[in-house]
């Protein structure tokens, strides 16, 4: 509003300042009375009071132009600077997931794992709200720009919501991988664990089993021995060479585990080869003394006089029986590793097949032993002198006896641990089965919202206002379901700490439930706002709630997949049913393709009903434009064709003065004055028709 007394100061003439020079000779009173009347003759003087209207409007038209222009930049500014940030969270992000360097244990992989967890729950759902809020501020701005008749507003760049929904979708895309990779690497690392402790214990096994066998076969005592001796001596060799043949499974099965070990990349592998090739290669020089000491022992033997029966038989019978033990042992001990009832299952009835075999067991043993006793009673009533051991073999009857002892302890334990894995299993079941039934109630609920709230957007069931309070119920109904996805989660967490990978119950997972979450959440904002965008329209164009029905059955009568816009063909047929000439032929084609630049200015192949209805209002109703605004400065100027920044500060508020003298060009005119501006290269960059 222009400051009339400040107009009338201005437009005072009169004497400038006191004195007894020529003309100012007169008294101060005389001064003032003359002051007053020169007030009072200039606003009885009607060609003044229409000077000062016309200022006054011109004035009033600048400042709103102002206010709209500054208001836009601060939201461009806005918008510049969150999107620039979520841009750069996003850049330092992608190389993390995508980071596939895979660790040696399982603790540090879960600990990755866990980190993966929290920057689900924790750091990914500020920026997807970030990411929303974005969008939709873009979106308003946009109108805010249709409605001033500004130029859309073009972010720098790299900066576009397309790049930022690119750099999301790349994101996206690098954290599903992520999360399976940490996975199945677990799943290696536990499977290499568990090969790597059975190779351990088969090759102490084994090596214990080999300890002095090689000095045993190299030594020549055969040279001195007697017939009996010598006798003795051989079949102690058929024994060993039993038991040798009886351990070729073990170093087969370690060789077995060491490939397998080198085929899954085991960290260790080069100590495990060394360790196994040390193995083969001793079993190779076992062979070969083995067979080097027969043919010396069939060399010396000249006849069989007599060989203890019993003692032979014992050593053939206590080899593969201690051999027996030693298996048994080994798996009563052997570490396992299941994911399912089924699993579990299969092991306790392979385990029951096992104890079954034990009154079997139980019978040879007792048979071994009954030869060894058998052959100690002979030597007894024929005044035999053993040498108190078995020359045929090392497996006296106290190992026998105190390995099977010892298979009978493992076996209960082994009972122990497997009914406790069957009760983690069934606590597992129970775990899947409770996600499995809670997922399968919130993804179809999700599913169902989605389909409302698409049918609500392209109805007409209303008013804009109670289409919009139908959204916001929406909304609030949406965040009030909330707590069943906290429920969810948790019951995911669950199963995720039980390292469960696995859930026949359902086809949703948790990642399903959080997208269709995230964008349940993203369409119903989204909606919200577009409705809110159609309201403002309609205030500021004074549409009526008629016009906006009727245009929205056009646009919905030619989008006829329901996506909620317009491609070039549709809209042309729209456009021809409401009137418009822009037939196939060179003139309609050129008028078209004006309107297209209006509606689609980033050339996107797709028409809104935000940006129809912002079309369709600018065809019925008046806007400012650059031609009105550089008339109003000219009305300020006094119709010259530059203006002051005296005159602007005189005319205009103060801050949207400051803001025309910081943007507008010198005046570079013929008629310039010192401190000249160009009013009109400022008024045609407000409305985008040159740079500002």
């Amino acid at each position: 509003m222009v400051d009339y007394h400040a107009a009338n100061q201005s437009y005072q003439y009169g004497p400038s300042s006191g004195g007894n020079g020529a003309g100012g000779g007169g008294s101060m009173g005389d001064y003032m009375a003359q002051e007053d009347d020169w007030d009072r003759d200039l606003l009885l003087d009607p060609a003044w009071e229409k000077q000062q209207r016309k200022a006054e409007t011109a004035a009033n038209r600048i400042c709103k132009v102002l206010a709209v222009n500054q208001e836009n930049e601060h939201l461009m500014e806005d918008y510049e600077r969150l999107a620039s940030d979520l841009l750069e969270w996003i850049r330092r992000t992608i190389p993390w997931l995508e980071d596939r360097v895979p660790q040696k244990t399982i603790q540090e992989m879960q600990q990755k794992l866990e980190d993966f967890r929290d920057y689900r729950r924790v750091h990914k759902p500020p920026k997807v709200q970030e990411k929303c809020q974005l969008e939709i501020n873009f979106n308003t701005l946009q109108t805010k720009l249709r409605l001033s008749n500004r130029p859309a507003f073009m972010p720098s760049e790299g900066r576009m919501v397309s790049d930022i929904n690119n750099g999301w979708q790349h994101l996206e895309q690098a954290e599903k991988g992520y999360e399976e990779w940490l996975l199945n690497e677990i799943r290696r690392l536990e499977r290499l664990d568990h090969l790597a402790e059975k190779f351990r214990q088969k090759a102490s096994i084994h090596e214990a089993w080999t300890d002095g066998k090689e000095a045993m076969l190299k030594h020549r005592d055969y040279e001195t021995a007697t017939l009996s001796d010598i006798k003795a001596l051989i079949r102690k060799h058929e024994a060993f060479e039993s038991d040798l043949a009886a351990h070729q499974d073990r170093v087969e099965q370690i060789a077995a585990i060491a490939q397998e070990l080198n085929e899954l990349d085991y960290y260790d592998s080069h100590n495990v080869n060394t360790r196994c090739q040390k193995i083969c290669d001793q079993w190779d020089a076992l062979g070969s003394l083995t067979q080097s000491r027969r043919e010396a022992l069939e060399k010396t033997e000249k006849q069989l006089e007599t060989i203890d029966q019993l003692h032979l038989e014992y050593a053939k019978r206590a080899a593969p029986f201690n051999n027996w033990m030693e298996s048994a042992m080994e798996d009563l001990q052997d570490m396992f590793i299941v994911h399912t009832i089924e699993e579990i299952e299969g092991l306790i009835s392979a385990h029951d097949q096992f104890k079954s075999t034990l009154p079997d067991a139980d019978r040879e043993r007792e048979a071994i032993l009954a030869i060894h006793k058998e052959a100690q009673r002979i030597a007894e009533s024929n005044h035999i002198k053993l040498s108190g051991s078995n020359p045929y073999t090392t497996v006296t009857p106290q190992i026998i006896n105190s390995k099977w002892e010892k298979v009978q302890q493992l076996v209960p334990k082994r009972d122990h641990a497997l009914l406790e894995e069957q009760s983690k299993q069934q606590s597992n079941e129970h775990l899947r089965r409770q996600f499995a039934s809670q997922a399968n109630i919130v993804g179809p609920w999700i599913q169902t919202k989605m389909e409302e709230i698409g049918r609500i957007s392209i109805e007409m069931n209303g008013t804009l206002e109670d289409q919009l309070s139908h959204l916001k119920r929406y909304e609030r109904s949406i965040v009030d379901y909330k707590p069943n996805l906290d429920l969810l989660e948790q019951q995911h967490q669950l199963i995720q700490e039980a390292l469960i990978f696995d859930n026949k119950h359902t086809n949703y997972t948790m990642e399903h439930i959080r997208v269709g979450w995230e964008q349940l959440l993203t369409t119903i904002a989204r909606t919200i706002n577009e409705v809110e965008n159609q309201i403002l329209t309609r205030d500021a164009k004074g549409i009526s709630q008629e016009q906006m029905q009727e245009f929205r059955a056009s646009f919905n009568h030619f989008d006829k997949d329901h996506g909620g816009a317009l491609g070039p063909e549709e809209f042309k047929a729209c456009l021809i049913s409401l009137g418009y000439d822009v037939e196939n032929d060179r003139q309609g084609d050129a008028e078209f393709n004006r309107i297209m630049s209006v509606v689609d200015p980033n050339h996107s192949g797709l028409v809104t009903f935000q940006a129809f209805i912002d079309f369709m209002s600018r065809e019925t109703t008046d806007t400012d434009t650059a031609d009105q605004v550089i008339a109003s400065f000219k009305v300020l100027a006094g119709d010259k064709n530059f203006i002051t920044a005296e005159e602007l500060r005189r005319e205009l508020p103060p801050d949207q003065a400051e803001y025309c003298i910081a943007r507008m060009a010198p005046y570079q005119g013929p008629d310039a004055v010192p401190g000249a501006l160009d009013y009109k290269s400022f008024s045609t960059a407000l409305y985008g028709e040159s740079d500002l």
